[in-house]
């Protein structure tokens, strides 16, 4: 009888357990895949339209929200991401993957990969929207040395970007003082 029981208690137990994985696990936001880029989408910071401006973009999803905030540079996308004043509901972030795009003026449809599983090269001669140095990024590292080597800079995974890169002046490369105004 105590071996049956015994038995019961551990069927009870695994029952238990499983049923607790699948309510953790419906809990979690379903991480949307990358949209493609609308003639009407805008930039979160400039209010213009992406097509305006040229080089990589950005969009990302946040919690509840079906429709992605989009961005008309990669750099202003990190600097979304380390804004501590930005909501932080964050379930897919992506980037356009300049390795898989012919096109820098508007990055091809489909030439999408997840931001934090990105290589980028900064410090490069490249420049995005607003004329912006610009954080160019690429699913593989070996499309990230060919950018680098033909444009400069460095490679860096997305927690490597200095942060006076993505929020110095436009210009203004990482480690350079600010410009004094008058």
């Amino acid at each position: 009888m105590n071996a049956r029981r015994a038995m019961r208690v551990a069927v009870v137990a695994v029952a238990f357990a499983a049923a607790a994985g699948c309510d953790r696990r419906s809990a979690e936001p379903s991480r949307p895949s990358p949209s493609e880029v609308l003639a009407e989408a805008t930039g979160y910071y400039c209010g213009m339209r992406l097509a305006e401006h040229e080089g990589p973009k950005g969009q990302l999803y946040l919690a509840g929200r079906s429709e992605p905030i989009w961005f008309s540079s990669v750099r202003d996308t990190i600097a979304f991401l380390r804004a501590p004043d930005e909501p932080r509901d964050i379930v897919a972030v992506y980037v356009n993957d300049m390795g898989r795009s012919a096109h820098w003026q508007q990055p091809d449809r489909g030439a999408w990969v997840d931001a934090r599983r990105a290589w980028f090269v900064i410090e490069s001669q490249a420049r995005g929207g607003m004329g912006a140095p610009e954080a160019v990024p690429f699913s593989e590292r070996a499309a990230a040395e060919g950018f680098r080597a033909a444009q400069g800079g460095r490679v860096v995974r997305l927690d490597e970007i200095p942060d006076d890169y993505l929020f110095g002046l436009p210009g203004q490369q990482a480690g350079e003082p600010a410009a004094a105004t008058h």
